[in-house]
């Protein structure tokens, strides 16, 4: 049995935020992560930037991007479903954590090829998150921090509300005067997120990683912990249906969609394409891709298009003509055949501008392609496979402005949470790309300040 002044439970961006600001306090801090060292960081390994709010340039940051832009943009993806003093909470103290970040070993490079529309609005990272994990836990082992890997905790003991120890899986109780709970969603418990989806759920691809199941979340909320969010929402995007079902990360992600005709299994078209720059619209592909027969759809391009989007990590599927291009993916020649020339006789004669909302749109097409609507007639012709993409569920704790969780009867005196485990307060749906890491960097700060202060 151990004692410590501050327990994190997870071993991702915001336990790594948390445990850092609260040993800085001056706290004996612990932090276990359920995977083995190699695997460390749970969904922070696969990010690739950090969506900040800042009045002017800023380190690899361009121009501004000021408070409302950046809430007009969260409520725009949100529909509205957000928690308005937690979101501008997060949003107003993302300029400052930037600094903080790079005072913490966090390099910062500009915008990658292909996402110029984020220069002005997300830091991406050098070396992506394992680099920033990595960084995070070199800090942590420099301040003297407790770590312990394949520690998965089963149990947080809650006396009355009151956090006293975290049990572990071999029996182990790590006891502490404060805890920040930070171990994600459920989403890697094919059994719960079937029973929160329903069927098709088991055609689901998981791209973050497998450790997190919601081992801890269910147990506070049995314990009386409140809830927020939809166990139905998550971070979904289209990921290629060739990936791995767990942990394929980031690079699984497919960017042509703005460029391309997007119809499924049957050969129909079934949104548009066109609706927003990508970054802004990229997330709610993976609801809709679930949406379809057999939760699969595909993306049809041709030559054209290529050279626009980020190269996809699997080679795409390639033909001279739609019909053999639809015989290779197993789609209806003849409806895919018609789904293109009904598209193309609705393309119209403008300006076509990659990257920026060009209205160039379909007229008379029912779903419309409100921007960079060119006919598809240039072979050879493409094809990618679509498959809903989960990073991370919404069902989380209710929390305060300080990090702290809400039960029944009000704040749980010494239980703080950050991270993914509580963005439902703050994403009711949809994604904005980099505002995971807000969420996380902005709220693991917050929560190890407060969790310190208290144990001291």
């Amino acid at each position: 049995m151990a004692q410590y002044d501050v327990v994190v439970v997870g071993g991702g961006n915001a336990a790594l935020c948390a445990a850092i600001e609260a040993a800085e306090a001056g706290a004996r801090v612990i932090i276990l992560e359920s995977a083995p060292e190699h695997m460390r960081g749970g969904n922070s390994r696969h990010t690739r930037n950090f969506r900040c709010m800042h009045d002017g340039p800023l380190s690899v940051l361009t121009d501004s991007y000021g408070e409302e832009e950046y809430y007009d943009d969260l409520l725009r993806v949100t529909k509205g479903q957000t928690d308005p003093a937690l979101a501008r909470l997060a949003i107003r103290e993302s300029e400052a954590c930037l600094p903080w970040m790079e005072q913490h070993g966090v390099i910062f490079q500009g915008a990658l090829s292909g996402t110029l529309s984020l220069d002005r609005t997300n830091a991406f990272f050098l070396g992506g998150g394992k680099a920033l994990v990595n960084a995070y836990y070199a800090c942590a082992e420099d301040l003297g921090i407790a770590i312990r890997y394949t520690a998965e905790v089963t149990h947080i003991d809650l006396s009355e509300g009151r956090f006293t120890a975290a049990t572990l899986a071999d029996g182990t109780r790590i006891e502490g005067r404060a805890v920040v709970l930070a171990s994600g969603g459920f989403q890697a418990d094919l059994d719960w997120l079937t029973r929160a989806w329903g069927p098709g759920a088991e055609n689901f691809l998981i791209r973050g990683t497998p450790y997190n199941r919601g081992v801890v979340l269910r147990d506070v909320l049995d314990q009386g912990a409140q809830s927020v969010g939809d166990p139905t929402q998550c971070h979904c995007v289209a990921i290629d249906g060739r990936a791995p079902k767990f942990d394929g990360g980031i690079v699984t992600r497919l960017d042509c969609v703005p460029y391309a005709l997007v119809v499924n299994r049957d050969g129909a078209r079934f949104y548009d394409e066109g609706e927003d720059v990508w970054p802004k619209r990229y997330a709610i592909w993976g609801r809709l891709v679930a949406g379809q027969p057999d939760q699969i759809a595909y993306a049809i391009t041709d030559q054209k298009a290529q050279g626009l989007f980020m190269p996809p990590v699997f080679t795409p599927v390639k033909a001279d003509t739609l019909e053999g291009l639809a015989q290779v993916l197993g789609l209806p020649g003849t409806a895919l055949a018609d789904t293109v020339a009904a598209y193309n006789a609705a393309c119209r004669a403008g300006t076509f501008t990659p990257g920026a909302l060009d209205g160039l749109a379909t007229e008379g097409l029912e779903p419309p392609k409100t921007n960079w609507a060119r006919p598809l007639d240039t072979p050879p012709y493409y094809g990618y496979m679509l498959r809903p993409g989960v990073t991370f569920t919404y069902l989380g704790l209710k929390v305060s402005e300080r990090a702290r969780v809400q039960g029944a009867l009000g704040p749980l005196p010494n239980v703080w949470a950050a991270g993914e485990i509580l963005a439902g307060s703050i994403l009711g749906q949809g994604y904005l790309a980099g505002f995971g890491m807000t969420i996380g960097t902005v709220f693991g700060r917050i929560a190890g300040q407060e969790a310190a202060a208290h144990a001291g």
